[in-house]
C-alpha cells in the first residue's frame, strides 16, 4: 500500500513538475509581476508544506525545528523540516535567493551573483543533522539525507552531483521536493533488504524532535534576531 502511494504521487508530481516548467517558459513571454520580497519567502515555505502534506501517511514531518545546540554561535539550531521515512530522514534547508548559486561541497561559503557570499548550506545542514543524531542516539545507523531548496527565482552553478538522486546531499528547486524524496525512497528500497524505520520507529522519532523542539516565543526571537546578526 506504501509503495503503491508513493509511486501514484511520484507520477502525479512528475506530470506537475513538467506543467510547472511549461509555465515557467511561457510567463517568459509575459511582463513580469511585481512581487513583494517579503512574500516571495512565505510563497516558499508554503509550496513545500503543499508537497509534504501530501505524503502517504506513513510518512510524518515537523517544521520550523529549534533545538539547543551548544556550538552554534546562537546556541541553537534552527531546522526547516524533518521528514521522516522508513528509510531515513529527509533533512531540509529552505533558501529565499535570487540569482545564479555557485558553490562546491567543500566550499567554506557559496556565491549569489558575485552579491553576496553566504555559508555553505550544506554545512549548516550537516551541523542541523549532527544535532538531530544526538537527540535520536538510541536509533542506530539513521540515514540522513541532506536537502537545500531554492526557488525558481536561482540558477545552478554547482557540482553536478549534487544533483544526481544517488547523492545524499542535494541540491534541488522547491517545486522539486517530492519528486526528489520520492525518487530517493524507490532508490533506497532498491539498496536495502528491508526499512530502517518501523510505523512505532517513526512515531518514535516524531516524538524525540518534538519533544527537543524550543517553541517559547522570546528564545526563539532572540535566535532569529542573532543567527540574522550573522549572516
Amino acid at each position: 500500500m506504501f509503495w503503491a502511494k508513493l509511486a501514484s504521487l511520484f507520477r502525479r508530481s512528475d506530470k506537475q513538475d513538467k506543467a510547472r516548467a511549461k509555465g515557467t517558459v511561457a510567463n517568459t513571454k509575459q511582463q513580469k509581476r511585481r512581487v513583494d520580497p517579503s512574500h516571495i519567502g512565505e510563497l516558499g515555505e508554503y509550496k513545500i508544506d503543499v508537497q509534504l502534506r501530501q505524503m502517504p501517511k506513513e510518512i510524518r514531518y515537523i517544521s520550523d525545528v529549534l533545538i539547543r545546540n551548544p556550538k552554534s554561535r546562537t546556541g541553537y539550531s534552527q531546522i526547516d523540516h524533518v521528514v521522516i521515512t522508513p528509510y531515513g530522514l529527509f533533512v531540509i534547508e529552505t533558501k529565499n535567493y535570487k540569482g545564479e548559486i555557485k558553490g562546491k561541497r567543500t566550499d567554506k561559503r557559496w556565491n549569489v551573483s558575485g552579491r553576496f557570499n553566504p555559508y555553505n548550506p550544506l554545512r549548516q545542514n550537516y551541523g542541523h543533522i549532527k544535532v538531530l543524531e544526538n537527540i535520536l542516539s538510541e536509533f542506530k545507523n539513521l540515514t540522513f539525507v541532506s536537502i537545500i531548496s531554492f526557488t525558481l527565482r536561482c540558477r545552478f552553478s554547482v557540482d553536478p552531483e549534487l544533483r544526481k538522486i544517488q547523492s545524499n546531499e542535494l541540491v534541488i528547486y522547491d517545486v522539486e521536493l517530492s519528486n526528489y524524496i520520492e525518487r530517493k525512497l524507490l532508490r533506497f528500497r532498491s539498496e536495502m533488504s528491508e526499512p530502517i524505520l518501523s510505523d512505532s520507529d517513526i512515531n518514535r522519532v516524531y516524538e524525540l524532535i518534538n519533544n527537543a523542539n524550543i517553541s517559547d516565543p522570546q528564545i526563539r526571537f532572540v535566535h532569529n534576531r542573532l543567527a540574522a546578526r550573522k549572516k
